[in-house]
Protein backbone atom coordinates (compact mmCIF):
# COMPACT_ATOMS: atom_id res chain seq x y z
CA UNK A 1 0.00 0.00 0.00
CA UNK A 2 1.27 3.31 -1.02
CA UNK A 3 1.98 5.79 1.84
CA UNK A 4 1.41 3.60 4.63
CA UNK A 5 4.03 4.79 6.85
CA UNK A 6 3.28 8.56 5.75
CA UNK A 7 -0.62 8.08 6.62
CA UNK A 8 0.89 6.62 10.15
CA UNK A 9 2.59 9.71 11.32
CA UNK A 10 0.74 11.72 14.09
CA UNK A 11 1.11 15.04 12.54
CA UNK A 12 -0.35 13.96 9.58
CA UNK A 13 -3.16 12.44 10.86
CA UNK A 14 -3.90 15.79 13.31
CA UNK A 15 -3.56 17.70 10.21
CA UNK A 16 -4.83 16.02 7.31
CA UNK A 17 -8.82 17.66 7.04
CA UNK A 18 -7.18 20.98 7.84
CA UNK A 19 -5.15 20.81 4.72
CA UNK A 20 -7.18 19.06 2.65
CA UNK A 21 -10.91 20.44 3.71
CA UNK A 22 -10.48 23.42 4.73
CA UNK A 23 -10.67 26.65 2.33
CA UNK A 24 -11.48 25.66 -1.36
CA UNK A 25 -11.26 21.66 -0.21
CA UNK A 26 -14.41 22.52 1.53
CA UNK A 27 -15.68 22.21 -2.43
CA UNK A 28 -14.13 18.72 -2.54
CA UNK A 29 -15.81 17.79 1.41
CA UNK A 30 -19.05 18.15 0.46
CA UNK A 31 -18.76 16.53 -3.55
CA UNK A 32 -17.59 13.30 -1.97
CA UNK A 33 -19.61 13.04 1.13
CA UNK A 34 -22.93 13.80 -1.49
CA UNK A 35 -21.64 11.07 -3.44
CA UNK A 36 -22.01 8.59 -0.43
CA UNK A 37 -24.68 9.74 0.65
CA UNK A 38 -26.58 8.87 -2.99
CA UNK A 39 -24.54 5.74 -3.36
CA UNK A 40 -25.41 4.06 0.11
CA UNK A 41 -29.35 6.33 0.09
CA UNK A 42 -31.04 5.19 3.38
CA UNK A 43 -28.70 3.42 5.96
CA UNK A 44 -30.39 3.63 8.80
CA UNK A 45 -30.32 0.12 10.66
CA UNK A 46 -27.92 -0.81 8.04
CA UNK A 47 -24.62 -3.09 8.84
CA UNK A 48 -22.17 -0.55 6.48
CA UNK A 49 -18.12 -1.19 6.29
CA UNK A 50 -16.07 1.73 5.43
CA UNK A 51 -12.67 0.82 4.57
CA UNK A 52 -9.28 3.22 4.76
CA UNK A 53 -11.61 5.49 7.48
CA UNK A 54 -8.70 7.74 8.21
CA UNK A 55 -10.16 10.28 10.05
CA UNK A 56 -13.79 9.31 10.55
CA UNK A 57 -15.14 11.79 7.95
CA UNK A 58 -17.71 9.81 6.71
CA UNK A 59 -17.56 6.77 9.56
CA UNK A 60 -19.17 10.33 12.07
CA UNK A 61 -21.98 11.05 9.30
CA UNK A 62 -23.03 7.65 8.72
CA UNK A 63 -23.29 6.91 12.37
CA UNK A 64 -25.53 10.50 12.53
CA UNK A 65 -27.94 8.95 10.46
CA UNK A 66 -28.01 5.40 12.19
CA UNK A 67 -25.92 3.29 10.30
CA UNK A 68 -24.01 0.57 12.28
CA UNK A 69 -20.99 1.44 10.66
CA UNK A 70 -17.22 -0.21 11.38
CA UNK A 71 -14.73 2.12 10.12
CA UNK A 72 -11.03 0.40 9.34
CA UNK A 73 -8.00 1.77 8.70
CA UNK A 74 -4.18 0.69 9.01
CA UNK A 75 -3.29 4.04 10.47
CA UNK A 76 -3.71 4.02 14.75
CA UNK A 77 -3.14 8.02 14.58
CA UNK A 78 -5.84 8.28 11.80
CA UNK A 79 -8.29 6.01 13.75
CA UNK A 80 -7.52 8.07 16.82
CA UNK A 81 -8.81 11.33 15.11
CA UNK A 82 -11.85 9.41 14.28
CA UNK A 83 -12.20 8.53 17.31
CA UNK A 84 -12.24 11.99 18.66
CA UNK A 85 -14.31 13.46 16.31
CA UNK A 86 -16.89 10.66 16.97
CA UNK A 87 -16.87 11.23 21.06
CA UNK A 88 -17.70 15.21 19.72
CA UNK A 89 -20.67 14.35 17.69
CA UNK A 90 -22.05 12.10 19.83
CA UNK A 91 -21.81 8.66 18.33
CA UNK A 92 -18.76 7.22 19.66
CA UNK A 93 -20.92 4.38 20.72
CA UNK A 94 -22.00 3.34 17.69
CA UNK A 95 -19.11 3.11 15.89
CA UNK A 96 -16.32 0.65 15.88
CA UNK A 97 -12.92 1.88 14.89
CA UNK A 98 -10.67 -1.26 14.03
CA UNK A 99 -7.35 -1.25 12.49
CA UNK A 100 -6.35 -3.53 10.21
CA UNK A 101 -5.19 -4.87 6.42
CA UNK A 102 -7.98 -4.24 3.67
CA UNK A 103 -6.17 -7.04 2.07
CA UNK A 104 -7.55 -9.75 4.59
CA UNK A 105 -10.70 -8.26 6.51
CA UNK A 106 -11.36 -10.12 9.60
CA UNK A 107 -14.83 -10.39 8.57
CA UNK A 108 -17.34 -13.52 7.46
CA UNK A 109 -18.81 -13.44 3.46
CA UNK A 110 -21.75 -11.19 3.66
CA UNK A 111 -21.27 -9.42 6.78
CA UNK A 112 -22.36 -5.89 5.73
CA UNK A 113 -25.40 -4.48 3.99
CA UNK A 114 -22.61 -2.01 1.87
CA UNK A 115 -19.21 -1.37 1.85
CA UNK A 116 -17.48 1.66 0.74
CA UNK A 117 -13.94 2.86 0.32
CA UNK A 118 -12.93 6.94 -0.50
CA UNK A 119 -9.40 7.92 -1.07
CA UNK A 120 -8.40 4.72 -1.18
CA UNK A 121 -8.06 2.73 -4.72
CA UNK A 122 -5.22 5.93 -5.78
CA UNK A 123 -3.15 4.17 -3.06
CA UNK A 124 -3.73 0.40 -3.78
CA UNK A 125 -0.67 -1.63 -5.03
CA UNK A 126 -2.91 -4.52 -5.77
CA UNK A 127 -6.69 -2.77 -6.39
CA UNK A 128 -8.04 -6.47 -7.31
CA UNK A 129 -7.54 -8.20 -3.98
CA UNK A 130 -8.83 -5.24 -2.06
CA UNK A 131 -11.94 -5.14 -4.46
CA UNK A 132 -12.72 -8.88 -4.05
CA UNK A 133 -12.18 -8.58 -0.06
CA UNK A 134 -14.76 -5.82 0.02
CA UNK A 135 -17.18 -7.89 -2.24
CA UNK A 136 -16.58 -11.38 -0.30
CA UNK A 137 -17.88 -9.21 2.59
CA UNK A 138 -21.05 -7.28 1.39
CA UNK A 139 -24.40 -8.41 1.09
CA UNK A 140 -25.36 -6.41 -1.92
CA UNK A 141 -23.27 -2.95 -2.57
CA UNK A 142 -19.41 -1.63 -3.15
CA UNK A 143 -18.90 2.07 -3.57
CA UNK A 144 -15.29 2.93 -4.25
CA UNK A 145 -14.21 6.44 -6.09
CA UNK A 146 -10.55 6.51 -8.49
CA UNK A 147 -8.57 9.36 -9.45
CA UNK A 148 -8.67 8.80 -13.78
CA UNK A 149 -5.33 8.46 -15.73
CA UNK A 150 -6.48 10.84 -18.81
CA UNK A 151 -7.49 14.03 -16.50
CA UNK A 152 -5.58 16.98 -14.73
CA UNK A 153 -4.79 14.90 -11.63
CA UNK A 154 -1.95 13.27 -14.13
CA UNK A 155 0.22 17.24 -14.54
CA UNK A 156 1.42 16.99 -11.12
CA UNK A 157 0.62 13.49 -9.96
CA UNK A 158 4.41 13.15 -9.41
CA UNK A 159 4.69 16.18 -7.16
CA UNK A 160 2.61 13.94 -4.65
CA UNK A 161 4.39 12.06 -1.30
CA UNK A 162 3.65 8.89 -2.48
CA UNK A 163 2.10 9.30 -6.11
CA UNK A 164 -1.27 7.96 -7.31
CA UNK A 165 -2.72 5.00 -9.08
CA UNK A 166 -4.26 6.36 -11.80
CA UNK A 167 -7.20 4.42 -13.87
CA UNK A 168 -9.13 4.27 -17.24
CA UNK A 169 -12.61 3.57 -17.43
CA UNK A 170 -11.86 0.11 -19.20
CA UNK A 171 -9.50 -0.62 -16.29
CA UNK A 172 -11.87 -0.28 -13.36
CA UNK A 173 -14.99 -1.92 -15.38
CA UNK A 174 -12.37 -4.75 -15.58
CA UNK A 175 -12.28 -4.92 -12.08
CA UNK A 176 -15.49 -4.60 -11.53
CA UNK A 177 -15.90 -7.62 -13.07
CA UNK A 178 -13.28 -9.41 -11.90
CA UNK A 179 -14.77 -9.25 -8.74
CA UNK A 180 -17.91 -10.50 -9.64
CA UNK A 181 -19.71 -7.21 -9.47
CA UNK A 182 -22.17 -5.65 -11.11
CA UNK A 183 -21.86 -1.82 -12.25
CA UNK A 184 -24.93 -0.06 -11.33
CA UNK A 185 -24.23 3.93 -11.81
CA UNK A 186 -20.83 6.01 -12.20
CA UNK A 187 -20.57 9.27 -11.56
CA UNK A 188 -17.53 12.07 -12.59
CA UNK A 189 -16.50 15.12 -11.55
CA UNK A 190 -13.86 17.66 -10.92
CA UNK A 191 -12.44 19.03 -14.05
CA UNK A 192 -9.62 21.09 -12.15
CA UNK A 193 -8.29 18.82 -9.75
CA UNK A 194 -8.11 18.03 -6.19
CA UNK A 195 -4.84 19.65 -5.37
CA UNK A 196 -5.86 23.34 -6.91
CA UNK A 197 -8.94 23.54 -4.73
CA UNK A 198 -7.48 22.96 -1.41
CA UNK A 199 -4.63 25.24 -1.96
CA UNK A 200 -6.83 28.52 -3.12
CA UNK A 201 -9.23 30.27 -0.41
CA UNK A 202 -13.32 30.24 -1.06
CA UNK A 203 -13.59 33.02 -2.84
CA UNK A 204 -11.41 32.07 -5.65
CA UNK A 205 -12.63 28.26 -5.63
CA UNK A 206 -16.69 28.97 -5.46
CA UNK A 207 -16.61 30.50 -9.11
CA UNK A 208 -13.88 27.66 -10.62
CA UNK A 209 -16.17 24.73 -8.98
CA UNK A 210 -19.26 27.15 -10.60
CA UNK A 211 -17.84 26.70 -13.85
CA UNK A 212 -16.59 23.21 -13.40
CA UNK A 213 -20.35 21.71 -12.65
CA UNK A 214 -21.51 23.46 -15.49
CA UNK A 215 -18.85 21.87 -17.87
CA UNK A 216 -19.28 18.92 -15.87
CA UNK A 217 -23.03 18.48 -17.04
CA UNK A 218 -22.04 18.54 -21.06
CA UNK A 219 -20.37 15.97 -23.16
CA UNK A 220 -17.26 16.83 -22.37
CA UNK A 221 -17.44 16.05 -18.57
CA UNK A 222 -17.19 12.42 -18.07
CA UNK A 223 -13.38 12.18 -20.43
CA UNK A 224 -12.16 15.26 -18.52
CA UNK A 225 -12.74 14.54 -15.48
CA UNK A 226 -10.33 13.77 -12.57
CA UNK A 227 -12.84 11.35 -10.07
CA UNK A 228 -14.84 8.63 -10.43
CA UNK A 229 -17.38 7.39 -8.66
CA UNK A 230 -18.50 3.74 -9.00
CA UNK A 231 -21.43 2.09 -7.67
CA UNK A 232 -21.18 -1.64 -8.08
CA UNK A 233 -23.60 -4.54 -7.00
CA UNK A 234 -23.42 -8.26 -6.25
Amino acid sequence: MKGQEWYQATEVAEEYDEKRFSRGGRYIDRREKRAVLDALGRVDGDRVLEIACGTGRFTVMLAERGADITGLDISGPMLQEGRQKAAQAGVADTIEFMRGDAGRLPFPDNHFDSVFAMRFFHLADSPATYLREMARVSKQQVFFDTFNRFSTRSLYNWLLPMGSRLYGSREVRALVSGAGLTLADADHDFIAPYGFYREVPDWIARPFRNADVTLGDTPLGEPLASVSYWDVRL
